[in-house]
């Protein structure tokens, strides 16, 4: 007889799997320089100062939250994840991009302007992630596997973002952080690419549920 103590690994599919390797190679690459925003914004940046950084969060997430709802209902009204998995793409790919440009930031100016292209890179990341997620979640496992991708994903690759971030801020300094997360983040959007077999091609609605029109994974 099995101990009621004992835990059974459920098998997970693919997309599941490479959705969740990929948002650790991202979280890992955001806890890598978000210890160190503030240091890097008043001691590298001219003129900058404990307001600017208030300021900068301030300015992505206002950006972010107006965005990704007009983003999520448009994807919405295609009923398809070609769009969802493009637009996650080109989202992760603008973010991506953003990281690297950080490396070259040299005017208060400089950090608005990121701030503006990263939450406009996450608006269009966010909402086809949690979508492609939820519709290929396993059956009867959802609570394990949302668990799963806050325990791994974003709890793991937080701490280790935040190791890494203590052990090489003294080694290659600040600024270079920027470029390590743009390589890490590189690195989430090339396992995304795997996801592109596993996408259905066309996905109708009926009532609050949906019928998919290929066989989830």
């Amino acid at each position: 007889m099995k101990s009621i103590f004992s835990l059974e690994f459920p098998k997970l599919n693919q997309v599941v799997l490479i959705i969740i390797f990929a948002d650790f190679m991202i979280t890992t690459a955001a806890g890598l320089v978000i210890p160190v925003m503030a240091l890097f914004f008043v001691e590298d940046i001219p003129g900058a100062t404990a307001s600017t950084v208030g300021f900068a969060i301030a300015l992505y997430w206002i950006i972010k939250s107006i965005l990704q709802i007009p983003i999520a209902r448009w994807l919405d009204r295609n009923y398809g994840e070609m769009d969802d998995y493009y637009a996650m793409l080109l989202g992760i790919f603008i973010v991506t991009v953003g990281a690297f440009l950080y490396y070259f930031a040299r005017e208060v100016w400089h950090i608005y302007a990121l701030q503006v292209l990263i939450a406009v890179g996450d608006s269009f990341a966010t909402p086809p992630f949690y979508a492609i997620f939820t519709r290929h979640i396993d059956k009867n496992n959802e609570g394990f596997e949302w668990a799963l991708r806050s325990s791994f994903s974003f709890g793991m690759g937080s701490a280790i973002g935040g190791v890494l971030s203590a052990i090489l801020v003294g080694v290659i300094g600040v600024r270079s952080l920027f470029l390590v997360n743009g390589f890490l983040m590189l690195l989430g959007f090339i396992i995304m690419l795997f996801l592109k077999p596993y996408i259905l091609p066309k996905v109708q609605s009926v009532g609050q549920g949906i019928i998919m029109e290929q066989k989830r994974l």
